[in-house]
C-alpha cells in the first residue's frame, strides 16, 4: 500500500546523509512511524542498529510488529523491541523500538553509543521528559564523540521550527497526511455546570453510534471516568457492538484486543490519550472527544504532584479527530461548542514545565551536566532547585551539587529517586514496598492504611483488591528485588525512608489534620482508622497546596523516625509571641524539620544582648502594637525583643517598630 509519506523519503534520505540530522513533520496517517526506519534500512544510511524512540509502550510493541509483519518476519529479528523489562531482540536485530527511558540508561551506560548509527525520536510533539532529556543527551553525543551519528526527529502537531534551530538549523521535511474527510459536530450550546459529565459523554457515544457507521473510539481522561462511563452504557447499546477499553496500565493482551479489528460487529474503544497517537485502530470510523485530558502537575512550593483534568489543547483535539478518517470518510463529536474551542490552548504543556524533575536533576547529575544541555524547553529554575534539595535530602548528591555513590546507584534503578532510596537502604521488603508505591492504588477506596496494601498483595481475592494492579505489583517487586540492601525496618520506617518530608505530626484537636515535616498540612479522612496515630507517613497525596488530603499512609513510631533520622532532630532555641499570654516566651524546641517533637520553656535564655537565635515575633495589630515585623521576611537577632524600652530592633534588616505599654510592661 503506498503511504504520503512514500513520497518525501527521498528527500528525507538525502537531507540526513548530507547533514546527519533532520526534522520531519507528518500527520497523523501518513505512515511515518512504520516506513521511515525500514526506508532508512534498505537505503544503508546507518551503520550499525537504528534505535526509534517512542513514547509509550503500547506504541513500541505495535510499530515493531508491523514493520517486522512488512518484512514478512517475527518480531526479534531484524526488528526488535526494549520496553521497561521486557526485550525481544537478537544479534540479527537492526531496527531496535525503545521506550524513551531505555535510551536515557543506553547514553548514561555508553557515551560512545557503540554500534548504534542512528536515533529516531518519534511522536516528539508528545514533549514527554524523556524525549527531551534523551534528544539533549543525544546532540551532546554528536557534537562531542559521535559527529556520524543520525539523528531524526519526528513529529505529527509540533511547531518543529524551534527543534530544527535547536539542532543546528537542521533541515525540515514535511509530509501530507493521508486522511479522508472527517465531518466535525460540536454541542449547540456549552453544558450546564452542574451536568454530570461522564452521562452527557454516554448520551454523546450513544448519539454518534446511532447517526454513523463504522467502529467508535471515544476519549476520556482516565480509566476512572472509562469505568464509569462503561457502566453507564451497559445494556444501552446494540448487542452487535463490542465495547473495548484502553488505558495504559491494562494488560497488554486487553489492549491488543482494543486495537485490532473486529472479526464480525462494531467496536466502541472507549481510550485515554494513549490512543491519540502511533497506534492506528483500523475499524474506527467515529470519534467522539469529551475535551478531556489529565497530567501531572508539580507544585515547587509544597514538593508536591497531582494530576489535573484540563480542556485539551487544539492540536491534541486535531490528533483525536484525525482517527476518524484513518480508513475512510468519517466524522468527529465533540463535547463542546464551536465557540468554545477558541478559548483553546494551541498545544499541551511539556512535561518538564509541569512535573517532578528530581529524576531529571538525578541524570544530569550523573551525566556531569548542570544547566549546559541544550533543552528545546529549559527546566524550570524553581523545579530545578526543589529536585535538588530532594537530592541531596536523600544522599543522591552532595552540599556542591556532585552526585555522590548513593546517587550512581539510584540513577542505574528504574524508579523514582525516593524509591529507588527505599529499595537501596529499606531492607527486606523494601521493592515489594516501592512497586506499590510506584503503581496505582489496588484497593481504592478502601482507608489510607498503607499496611492493607500490603496485606492484599498476599491475598487480593479476599481483600477485594484489583488483581490487575497486584499482578503487576508482583512482577515488579520480582525484578526490583535484587536491588534491596539495608537493615529490616519497619513499614513506617521504609516509607519515611522515600518520603522524609512527609511525615506527618497530629495537630491538636478533634480533626485528623497533620502539619508534614516539610512544613505543609495534611488531613485524613473523617473516620479513618488512622486517623487517631500521632505521627505517620503519607506516601499519597491529592497535592492540593492549601492542605492536602492523605490516600496513603503508614503509621511510624518516634523511636523509629528517631532511629532513622535521629542526625537530622535538632534543638532550636526560639523566641515567640504568645497570643494566649500576650508576651513573649523563649522556648527551646526538638524538631524534625517543620514537626516539633518536644516544647520545653527555655529557662535559661541569655540575658539582654545575648540572644543570636531565631525569633518568632508576629503579634495581632491593634492590640497595644503599632506595628508587626513579618517573620517570613525578617529575623530578629540579639536587640530584637531585648533593645531599649518600647522598641523592638531586628539586626538583619534593620527594621523598628514601636511596641505599646503593655507589651513593655510585661517584657521590660
Amino acid at each position: 500500500m503506498t503511504l504520503p509519506i512514500d513520497t518525501i523519503l527521498p528527500e528525507l534520505i538525502a537531507a540526513l546523509e548530507a547533514q546527519g540530522c533532520a526534522v520531519l513533520q507528518a500527520p497523523p496517517g501518513a505512515g511515518k512511524t512504520t516506513r521511515v526506519p525500514l526506508a532508512l534500512l534498505q537505503a544503508g544510511s546507518f551503520k550499525g542498529r537504528l534505535l526509534m524512540l517512542e513514547p509509550r509502550r503500547l506504541a513500541a510493541r505495535a510499530a515493531a510488529e508491523r514493520m517486522a509483519d512488512t518484512l514478512g518476519e517475527t518480531v526479534g529479528g531484524t526488528v526488535g523491541y526494549r520496553i521497561r523489562g521486557e526485550a525481544r531482540v537478537s544479534k540479527e536485530t537492526r531496527i531496535e523500538v525503545v521506550t524513551e527511558g531505555i535510551l536515557t540508561r543506553m547514553i548514561q551506560d555508553d557515551p560512545d553509543l557503540a554500534g548504534v548509527g542512528a536515533l529516531v525520536f518519534d511522536e516528539f510533539h508528545e514533549r514527554s521528559l524523556n524525549a527531551d532529556l534523551g534528544l539533549a543527551l543525544a546532540w551532546e553525543v554528536r557534537g562531542a564523540l559521535r559527529p556520524d551519528l543520525r539523528l531524526l526527529v519526528m513529529s505529527a502537531t509540533l511547531d518543529a521550527g524551534p527543534v530544527a534551530a535547536m539542532l543546528d538549523d537542521a533541515p525540515l521535511v514535511t509530509s501530507q497526511g493521508r486522511a479522508f474527510p472527517v465531518t466535525t459536530r460540536w454541542l449547540d450550546r456549552p453544558l450546564p455546570r452542574d451536568t454530570r459529565w461522564e452521562g452527557e459523554m454516554a448520551q454523546l457515544i450513544q448519539q454518534a453510534m446511532a447517526e454513523a457507521p463504522g467502529g467508535c473510539l471515544a476519549f476520556l481522561p482516565g480509566e476512572g471516568e472509562i469505568r464509569r462511563v462503561a457502566a453507564l452504557l451497559e445494556g444501552r447499546l446494540p448487542s452487535d457492538v463490542h465495547l473495548r477499553p484502553l488505558y495504559g496500565p491494562m494488560p497488554f493482551a486487553e489492549q491488543r484486543a482494543a486495537i485490532r479489528p473486529e472479526a464480525r460487529g462494531r467496536k466502541l474503544v472507549l481510550a485515554t490519550s494513549i490512543a491519540e497517537t502511533s497506534l492506528t485502530i483500523e475499524d474506527v470510523r467515529i470519534v467522539v472527544d469529551g475535551g478531556r485530558s489529565r497530567r501531572a502537575r508539580f507544585d515547587p512550593g509544597s514538593g508536591m504532584s497531582r494530576l489535573v483534568t484540563e480542556p485539551v489543547s487544539r492540536a491534541e483535539a486535531e490528533q483525536r479527530r484525525g482517527r476518524a478518517g484513518r480508513v475512510a470518510e468519517g466524522v468527529c463529536y465533540r463535547l463542546w461548542t464551536k465557540g468554545q474551542e477558541g478559548a483553546l490552548p494551541a498545544f499541551p504543556p511539556a512535561e518538564i514545565e509541569a512535573t517532578d524533575l528530581a529524576g531529571l536533576a538525578l541524570e544530569l547529575a550523573a551525566w556531569g551536566a548542570d544547566d549546559g544541555l541544550a533543552f528545546l524547553t529549559p527546566p524550570p529554575e524553581g523545579a530545578m532547585a526543589e529536585a535538588r534539595a530532594l537530592l541531596q535530602g536523600l544522599g543522591a548528591l552532595d552540599a556542591a551539587g556532585r552526585i555522590t555513590a548513593h546517587g550512581r546507584a539510584l540513577v542505574r534503578l528504574p524508579l523514582h529517586p525516593r524509591l529507588g532510596h527505599l529499595v537501596r537502604l529499606g531492607g527486606p521488603g523494601a521493592a515489594r514496598l516501592a512497586a506499590l508505591l510506584a503503581e496505582r492504588d489496588p484497593l481504592r477506596g478502601r482507608g489510607a492504611d498503607l499496611a492493607l496494601r500490603l496485606r492484599a498483595l498476599d491475598d487480593p481475592a479476599a481483600m477485594g483488591a484489583d488483581r490487575g494492579a497486584v499482578a503487576r505489583i508482583r512482577q515488579e517487586a520480582k525484578r526490583l528485588a535484587r536491588f534491596e540492601d539495608g537493615p529490616p525496618l519497619s513499614l513506617g520506617a521504609q516509607a519515611a525512608l522515600a518520603y522524609p518530608d512527609r511525615v506527618g505530626l497530629r495537630r491538636k484537636g478533634g480533626a485528623p489534620r497533620y502539619v508534614l515535616s516539610g512544613g505543609k498540612g495534611a488531613v485524613l479522612p473523617e473516620g479513618d482508622s488512622l486517623a487517631g496515630q500521632r505521627l505517620i507517613v503519607a506516601t499519597d497525596l491529592d497535592g492540593d497546596p492549601r492542605e492536602a488530603r492523605i490516600r496513603q499512609a503508614a503509621v511510624l513510631s518516634e523511636a523509629e523516625l528517631r532511629a532513622s533520622h535521629g542526625d537530622t532532630i535538632r534543638w532550636v532555641e526560639t523566641c515567640r509571641w504568645s497570643r494566649r499570654h500576650r508576651r513573649v516566651e523563649a522556648r527551646r524546641q526538638e524538631r524534625f524539620g517543620a514537626l516539633v517533637l518536644e516544647d520545653r520553656a527555655w529557662k535559661d535564655a541569655p540575658p539582654r544582648g545575648g540572644y543570636r537565635g531565631p525569633a518568632r515575633w508576629h503579634p495581632r495589630p491593634g492590640a497595644g502594637c503599632v506595628g508587626v515585623v513579618d517573620p517570613r521576611t525578617a529575623v530578629a537577632g540579639a536587640g530584637a525583643f531585648l533593645g531599649r524600652r518600647g522598641h523592638v530592633r531586628c539586626n538583619t534588616s534593620g527594621a523598628s517598630v514601636r511596641l505599646g505599654r503593655a507589651l513593655s510592661r510585661r517584657h521590660p
